[in-house]
């Protein structure tokens, strides 16, 4: 895991990155989230972390251009949650939706992936390898229910109806 980058805002607004000895901005910040470093920032002389107000000021500068994430309607519902008692539960429920987003891509762009690599035809060939051994085993799992019902001299699976009884014996049948 890396480690996490410090990053100290100093009173005249700017933030300073120690690891690389050198100023940066929001869209720095923004870099290094990208490229998945994990960030931390605080207030230089108060050592307070207020790594959440600059991230919110990252989001906020890029919902400002282009197609936003957060729509108007999403961030009035997001507000109501505040102080309500479905905030926390709020909370958990956007991060894991998230999380679950993020995974879902990153499989797909893996298939994606595989499908480049290997192309669509050694992909498609893959695809009914995978289902002709699906087919083959679902084959010989009903084989398996079916066959000691099909040797000779095995009983007959039984019938919804019952077998016609036998006439009583010593009875003329009522032919003469």
């Amino acid at each position: 895991m890396p480690k996490e980058r410090l990053i100290k805002k100093y009173a005249n607004r700017r933030l300073y990155d120690a690891s690389q000895s050198r100023h940066v901005t929001l869209d720095d910040i923004r870099e290094f989230i990208i490229q998945g470093e994990k960030v931390s920032v605080v207030e230089d002389k108060t050592g307070e972390d207020i790594t959440r107000l600059i991230l919110l000021q990252v989001i906020a500068e890029q919902e400002q251009f282009g197609k936003p994430i957060l729509s108007t309607p999403l961030l009035e519902s997001i507000i109501r949650f505040y102080g309500n008692g479905m905030q926390e539960f709020m909370s958990r429920y956007l991060e894991k939706s998230v999380e679950t987003f993020a995974r879902q891509q990153e499989t797909l762009q893996a298939q994606i992936s595989k499908l480049m690599t290997n192309g669509p035809v050694a992909t498609m060939g893959e695809l009914a390898k995978q289902n002709l051994e699906y087919w083959t085993r679902m084959q010989e799992s009903v084989a398996a229910a079916f066959m000691p019902m099909m040797r000779p001299g095995a009983p007959a699976e039984p019938s919804a109806e019952p077998p016609p009884a036998p006439p009583p014996a010593g009875r003329d049948n009522g032919t003469g």
